[in-house]
C-alpha cells in the first residue's frame, strides 16, 4: 500500500542532454510491430487455492475497474485513467451516466463508452475512479445508480478514488470523505473541510485515493495501479510512461511561427493510434484556443485506439483536405502509424504543409512517418525509444520535446503534455503555456534550453 505522506512520482535530476549523430540504416520504411509494447513484469496476487484437487492452476481473474463519464467529463482524467490501468492488466469499464453511451467531454472530444452505467449496477468491481470535469462532476453526482455503486464499494472497503473537482463535488454531498484526508483541484480546495483537506498531488487515506486534476492523472492512474498489482507493476508502467530525468524541450534553427488568426490544427487518427496522445493534444491545445480538427484516415469517424478506447473524429480525413493548417501533428501507436502512412490524402497534405513552410509534427511512433515522406531530411528531432535508432536524420535523445525551425517531434506518451505545451509557447509564448499548465496543475517551470 502507498503511504499516503510520500510523494507517489518524485522527481530526478536532469540528465544531461546527449546528441546523437544520424546512424547508416537502409532507405525502406520498416514499420513497427503492429501492437503497442506490453508492459513487463506485471505483479498480480497469487489466485485461492482451489476447493478441487486438480494440478493445473487457472489464472487469477484481471482485476475490473469502473471509470463513470458523463457530458463535460475531463477526458484527459478518464482516458489516462482507463488507458494506464488497462496497459497494467486491468480489466477496465468505461460507464456513461447519460442516456447514450456517446460522450461529449469538456473540451469536445467524443467518447462511445463501453456499457451504460445500469449494466453495472451489480458488478462488484475492485476500484472504482471517478474523473472531474464539470459539468461532467456534477452528472455523476446526480447519478443514483453511481450513487449506490460507490457507496457500496466504500462500504464493503474496496478502493475507489477521484481526482480534480470530483472529490468536492461528488464525494463530499455522498459523505464518502469523512474520516479521510483527500485533495481536489485548487479552484474547489476551499469546499473540503480545513481540517481533512491536503494539498498533495495524490493523497491515498485508506481505500480512498483522490488527485488535483489532469497535470497529476498519470500519478493517480499510477497510485492505483500500485494499489492492485504492487510496487513492482508500478514500476514498470512509470518507467514506460514517464521521462522524468529528460530535459523539457530543446530547441534549434530556431524560428517564429506566424499567424494572423485563430491557429488551425489538424490532428489525423486512425485505428490503433494512442488514445491518450490524442487526448491529451487535443484538450491542451483548445485550453489554448487554438481551433483543433480530428479526422480519421479509416472509413469510419469512430476510431478504436491502441488500448481500445473508442473516440469519434470531426471528419474524415477527406472532409478535412480541403482546409489550410497552420500545424499538422501526428499522433504515434505502431498499428495506428502504419495506417497514417499508407493515408494517400495526408501524404498530399504533409508535403504541401512542408513546401509552403507551415508547421507540422509528430510524436512517438508517427516520426518514422515523416521520414519516410522525406519530411526529416536535414532535420533535428526525437522519437519513442523503441524506434528512434531508425531515424537517418540527426537526433536529440536526451530531451522530451525537439523543435527544429518548423518541425516539432516529441518522444512519446509520457511527453506529451510537454509536446502540446510547447506547441501553445511557439503559437503564443511562456505565459499563454504557463496558464494553461497552471489549470492543468502541470508542473511547467521554464526550461533553459526552450
Amino acid at each position: 500500500m502507498l503511504l499516503a505522506s510520500k510523494p507517489l512520482l518524485a522527481p530526478t535530476s536532469l540528465i544531461a542532454m546527449a546528441i546523437r549523430l544520424p546512424p547508416h540504416v537502409p532507405a525502406h520504411y520498416t514499420p513497427p510491430h503492429p501492437r503497442t509494447p506490453p508492459f513487463r513484469s506485471v505483479v498480480r496476487a497469487a489466485p485461492s487455492p482451489s476447493t478441487t484437487a486438480t494440478a493445473v492452476s487457472l489464472p487469477p481473474s484481471p482485476k475490473k475497474v469502473l471509470v463513470p463519464i458523463a457530458m463535460g467529463t475531463e477526458e484527459m482524467e478518464a482516458v489516462i485513467l482507463a488507458g494506464v490501468l488497462r496497459r497494467a492488466g486491468a480489466d477496465v469499464t468505461l460507464a456513461s451516466v447519460e442516456d447514450g453511451l456517446e460522450v461529449k467531454a469538456s473540451y469536445g472530444t467524443r467518447i462511445i463508452a463501453d456499457k451504460s452505467i445500469a449494466a453495472c449496477a451489480d458488478q462488484v468491481f475492485d476500484l472504482v475512479a471517478l474523473p472531474g470535469g464539470m459539468p461532467g462532476s456534477v452528472r455523476l453526482r446526480d447519478n443514483e445508480i453511481l450513487q449506490r455503486i460507490m457507496v457500496r464499494q466504500a462500504e464493503e472497503k474496496r478502493l475507489h478514488g477521484a481526482i480534480c473537482a470530483a472529490p468536492a463535488v461528488v464525494l463530499m454531498p455522498w459523505g464518502l470523505h469523512k474520516g479521510r484526508k483527500i485533495t481536489c483541484h485548487p479552484s474547489f480546495i476551499g469546499d473540503l473541510s480545513t481540517f481533512r483537506a491536503v494539498e498533495s498531488n495524490v493523497q491515498v487515506s485508506g481505500e480512498l485515493t483522490t488527485s488535483r486534476g489532469p497535470g497529476t492523472a498519470f500519478q493517480f492512474a499510477l497510485s492505483f495501479v500500485e494499489q492492485l498489482f504492487g510496487p513492482h507493476a508500478v514500476e514498470d508502467v512509470d518507467s514506460t510512461l514517464i521521462d522524468a530525468g529528460l530535459e523539457r524541450s530543446t530547441e534549434v534553427n530556431r524560428v517564429e511561427w506566424p499567424f494572423d488568426h485563430k491557429p488551425q490544427v489538424l490532428i489525423p487518427i486512425a485505428n490503433g493510434s494512442e488514445e491518450m496522445e490524442i487526448i491529451m493534444l487535443v484538450d491542451i491545445l483548445r485550453r489554448a484556443n487554438l481551433n483543433v480538427v480530428l479526422a480519421s484516415v479509416d472509413e469510419s469517424t469512430n476510431i478504436v485506439g491502441s488500448q481500445r478506447l473508442n473516440i469519434v473524429a470531426d471528419k474524415c480525413i477527406l472532409g478535412a483536405s480541403d482546409s489550410k493548417y497552420d500545424i499538422i501533428i501526428i499522433p504515434g501507436g505502431p498499428a495506428g502509424a502504419e495506417r497514417l502512412h499508407r493515408s494517400t490524402t495526408l501524404q498530399r497534405l504533409l508535403k504541401e504543409q512542408k513546401q509552403e513552410s507551415r508547421m507540422y509534427g509528430g510524436i512517438g511512433y508517427s516520426p518514422l512517418i515523416l521520414q519516410k515522406q522525406g519530411l526529416l531530411q536535414d532535420k533535428t528531432a526525437t522519437a519513442h525509444p523503441s524506434i528512434v535508432n531508425q531515424l537517418t536524420c540527426q537526433v536529440i535523445d536526451r530531451s522530451k520535446v525537439v523543435i527544429d525551425g518548423n518541425l516539432i517531434t516529441g518522444k512519446g506518451l509520457g511527453t506529451t503534455m510537454d509536446f502540446s505545451l510547447a506547441i501553445v509557447r511557439k503559437f503564443f509564448g511562456h505565459g499563454r503555456a504557463k496558464g494553461v499548465a497552471n489549470g492543468m496543475v502541470f508542473d511547467y517551470t521554464k526550461s533553459s534550453h526552450c
